[in-house]
Formats: C-alpha cells, structure tokens, sequence
C-alpha cells in the first residue's frame, strides 16, 4: 500500500479503536510546515460527535500516533488539527520500495467506463471550441487507464441532424447535375463530387446562414434531412463521401494533439438502434404526443427550474439529438455493458444531459446500477477575456491556434538545434504548451489562454515542465554512463526531503483527480513537484559530490521525479522533446 495512504489507513484504525467514528482519513500536505509535514484536519468534527473537547481529543491521539516507527514529531495546533513530521529512514524505505517497482501506481478495483468526448461536427472546421474536449476527455481516459480502469473512448461525432441536410442541400444548389442527384444513381459513395475540406469548411457557415432568413431555404433542407434519415440512396452516398474528407481532416488534427478514440462513431451509428428502440419505448407506454411531435416527460415534482421533456420525434417525423444520444447509450446498454458512461462537454450542455440521462433511467434503457455523469467545462478566453478569437474577431480554428503557439515557442529553443529537429521540437513544445495550459484551471471554469506567458520556460507553463525533464533525464543518462547506482541511503536537508514528500503524494493526487474528474490536481502537482526538485537541484552538485551515499539518494530522487514526469505527461498526452 502507497505510504500515505498506510499512514491514513493507520490513523483511523486508532480512531475506531478509541470509538471514533470515521470512515475515512485524509492526510494533507501542512499549511504550516514549521508545525509538520503533514496534517489531519478531521479531529474537530469527531470530537464534537463524541460530545468532546476537539484539543483534548486531538492531543489523545496524538500521544498514540507519537509512539508509531514513521512519526518522528506529532503536535497538536489551533482548534484540534494533528500535525506530523515523518521519519526520514522511513520515507527512505518507501521510495526504495518505489524504485524497485515496475508500476509507481497501485491499481483500483476494476471498472469498465465508456468516455464520450471530442464531439465535432462533420463538415466543419474544428476551432478552438473543440480544445477542451478533447484535452479534458484523453486525459481522463489516460488517467483511468493508469489507475486500473478498462476505458473506451468514443468521438460521438455530430453527423446526422439538420446540419447535414443544410450541407446537402448548398452542395446539391452549386452541383446539380452531380450523380448522387440522379433518380438512376445506385452507388455506394459519390465518385463525381468535387470537393475538398476546404469546401466544406465554407459551405457549412453560408447554408447556415441563408437558413436563418430564407424559409424555403431552411424547409427544403428539412427535406433533406428526413430523406437522409430514412434511407434516400443519393443523400446516404453524398454524406459517407462527406464523412470520409471531413474525417481525413479531423483524424489529422487530433493526431497532432496526441488525441487517440477507440471508437469514431457519431449520432448515425444510433440509426440502427432508433426503430427497435421507439418500438420498446411504445410498448412500454413511455412516449407522449405534444404538438406533433412526440416526446418524453422527465420533469420531477421537486425541480427548482424548468426540465422540458425530451424530444423524441419532431413534428416532421425527423428524429432529434436528443434521440440519438438515447439510442447510443440503447447500444451501449447492449453491446459494452459499461459501468459509467462519462460525457465531456461544454457546461452549457447540461440541461441537455439531464434530459437524457433521466429519459434513460425512467424507461430502464439503462440500469440504475450504471452511473451516466457529465463532466462540463468551461470556455478558453482570450486576454480580452471573451471567447477566443482571430485577430478579425472570427472563431480560430485549431489548426491556426497550433501555428500561432508553435511560432511563439520556436523564438524560444535554443540557437543549436535547427533544421528538421528544430521543426519537430518546436512543434512538441507547442502541443504541450496548450495542452499544459488548458488543463491548468479547473475544468468547469472559464480562463484566460495567455500566449506570452504560457509559452514561457519559467512559471506554471508546459515549456517549464518539459525543460525540466530534459534537464533530469540529460542527468541521469550521465550518472548511467558512470555507472552510479540510484538508492536511497541518506537525504541532505529539508529540500530534498521536500521534493520526496512530493513525490510520495503521486497515489493520493491520482486518484483524488479522477475522483473529482479534473486534471487542474495534476498538474498543480506537476508543477509543484518540478518547482520543489528545481530548488533542490540549484542547492546541490549532484554529480561532482563527494558524499557516495548523498550522491546516490540525489539520483535515486531524480530518477523517481523523472518517471513521475513521464507518467503524468503520458496521462496529459504531452510528449517530451529531445532536448530544448
């Protein structure tokens, strides 16, 4: 067991023992380090359960946990908080134990979790609307993964509503004469269509735009919708032809971030499900009619606020969004069995899931022993502290936000590398510099993407963190060529004890950020962990000490800070360059 989660583990047997009654014990890092290394906050409210007095409670188990091997210092401070100081030898035979393993993380009990993240709609341009998606959504399947998890990402991509049919019906306005057009036709794709993802990305924002003040405009592409939805030859082979050049275009783009689905299904792959499942939803007398349309109810007696049914079948007997996220969680019902099933999407989505996620349970198309939640984020702003934008006020697409970054951190690697490796590096830094940034604040806040700043080697920044691993690993390669040993026998200071009780706390922040299904835990560790190391490293000579056993513990302690760093950018999907 990971050490502070033995020394938590330790603690509350001796509550039980002494008729406390806790169910768990959270050890956190000291507020006041000149107090302990670590402190237990929990005592007050326990005491007050028991009718006692929190100092006098808190002092009792102190006395007991004084007399523990890992203790060196237990205190009690302010209105009942215990602090401890542990015993360096005792830290020393933990991280030795670290070294020796194979895997620093200690696995959880198993679960099988569908994450539903990415969420672009074919057809358009990915912007930067998509960042955090896709960011939030790859990390947290990495992070589930590294704790035990067996993950399935799926895009869940927009490829089947009115938007569709919009892009139909312009491209059948500019080409008509195109074969898909024709009452003949019988292909599987259109072998005629002369158009790029350029062309896409152009005719999506003019055929929504005409649908906004020309009515025949928008009716006719209804038209096509429906024809699409119920199986028009032409418009099926115009669309897979669609799908095919917008999803080269996408596929190149994620690939560049580091983002990897398991699965690139999107709102069509419901199509399948949707009969058999309207059919299950009117036997079990669960649909309504409104208007008609036909719908389900979801609203409860003690909402706050106003919950609209979902909308099952619109009045043109086109079927909704709403819809198809229900068919696609029918399938994974079926055919995955997951779990939980994890959405990532913007915040503003919310009523959305809610509807879908109480249609689900009231018709038993999932379980109530599945757990459906959704992981909203907020939106990236600019330095004006809006939406970010172009510089003529349009929404960036990912592919000019990557150039732009990648222009600023090339400025700053050093003159030696050029060419080819300079390209590759640059762009490195540049994905880990966004990436970095993004995952930095809280997921459901908005935040500020600061160029400058974040793209600076010193600071809270990806560039500060990847500099320092170069840095680590350049190190120890050289103390592999002197063939020096890496273990612990003896720290120096409060420095490098500093840096090891950080490196100690991995389990605890793992686990607590997927728990709380935020990276912004992580990467305040990360952060702090190569801050601390920094410190250490600036105080000390490493390779020319003349102390063996010091000189050993220092490597062995920038041997286990590297293998976090690899193992936590792993988890943000960050690459590390070659050199900087």
């Amino acid at each position: 067991m990971n050490f502070i989660k033995k020394q938590e583990e330790l603690i509350k047997n001796i509550l039980l023992e002494n008729h406390y009654a806790v169910t768990n014990v959270a050890l956190i890092p000291s507020s006041r380090p000149d107090l302990g290394e670590y402190q237990f906050n929990g005592m007050m409210a326990l005491a007050k359960k028991n009718g006692e007095n929190p100092v006098e409670a808190a002092t009792k188990i102190a006395s007991i946990l004084t007399n523990q091997e890992d203790y060196e210092k237990v205190s009690v401070a302010g209105p009942g908080f215990i602090n401890i100081t542990f015993h360096t030898p005792s830290l020393l035979k933990e991280a030795n134990r670290l070294l020796e393993k194979d895997n620093m993380i200690e696995l959880l009990p198993k679960k099988k979790v569908v994450i539903d993240y990415g969420g672009p709609n074919v057809a358009k341009v990915l912007h930067v609307g998509h960042l955090r998606s896709a960011n939030i959504g790859e990390s947290l399947k990495r992070l589930a993964r590294k704790l035990g998890y067996d993950v399935i990402g799926d895009i869940h991509l927009g490829d089947y509503g009115l938007q569709m049919g919009l892009v139909m019906l312009e491209i059948q306005m500019r080409y008509p004469n195109l074969s898909c057009f024709q009452s003949d036709f019988n292909d599987e794709i259109v072998k005629d269509l002369p158009i790029t993802n350029e062309d896409l990305i152009d005719i999506y924002p003019i055929a929504s735009g005409k649908s906004k003040t020309d009515e025949a405009f928008l009716e006719q592409a209804r038209k096509i919708t429906y024809e699409f939805q119920h199986d028009h030859k032409g418009y099926k082979a115009l669309w897979r032809s669609i799908m095919n050049i917008s999803l080269n275009d996408m596929k190149e783009v994620y690939q560049k971030l580091n983002v990897e689905f398991d699965l690139w299904k999107g709102e069509s792959d419901a199509e399948t499900f949707i009969p058999e499942m309207i059919d299950y939803l009117r036997k079990e007398n669960m649909i309504v009619p409104s208007e008609g349309a036909e719908v389900i109810e979801v609203k409860k007696a003690e909402d706050k606020l106003e919950i609209p049914p979902l909308l099952l079948i619109k009045s043109n007997q086109t079927v909704s969004y709403e819809t198809t996220d229900l068919a696609t969680l029918w399938d994974r019902a079926h055919n995955i069995n997951p779990d939980e099933v994890w959405y990532v999407a913007d915040k503003r989505q919310e009523l959305h899931f809610i509807q879908v996620f109480r249609a689900s349970y009231k018709t038993n198309i999932i379980s109530p022993a599945t757990k459906l939640e959704f992981i909203g984020f907020g939106t990236m702003n600019g330095v004006d502290g809006r939406p970010f934008k172009t510089r003529d006020g349009g929404v960036m697409s990912l592919r000019n936000l990557m150039d732009e970054v990648e222009t600023a951190t090339e400025k700053k690697i050093i003159p030696s590398i050029t060419g080819e490796e300079r390209k590759k590096v640059s762009e490195i830094i540049a994905v880990g510099t966004l990436k970095f940034a993004d995952l930095l604040s809280h997921r459901a806040t908005d935040y500020i993407f600061d160029l400058e700043k974040f793209s600076d080697a010193y600071g809270k920044t990806g560039p500060f963190i990847l500099y320092s691993t170069v840095r680590m690993r350049s190190l120890l390669k050289k103390a592999e060529e002197e063939k020096i040993n890496f273990v612990f026998q003896e720290l120096k200071n409060q420095t490098d004890k500093k840096v090891l009780l950080q490196v100690l706390n991995l389990q605890k922040v793992l686990e607590n950020a997927l728990q709380e299904k935020s990276l912004h835990e992580i990467t305040d560790y990360l952060y702090n962990l190569n801050n601390c190391y920094n410190n250490f490293y600036g105080e000390n000579r490493i390779l020319t000490e003349e102390n063996n056993n010091l000189k050993q513990s220092w490597l062995a302690l920038t041997k286990l800070v590297y293998e976090i760093n690899l193992l936590i950018l792993d988890i943000l999907a960050i690459k590390v360059p070659t050199r900087m």
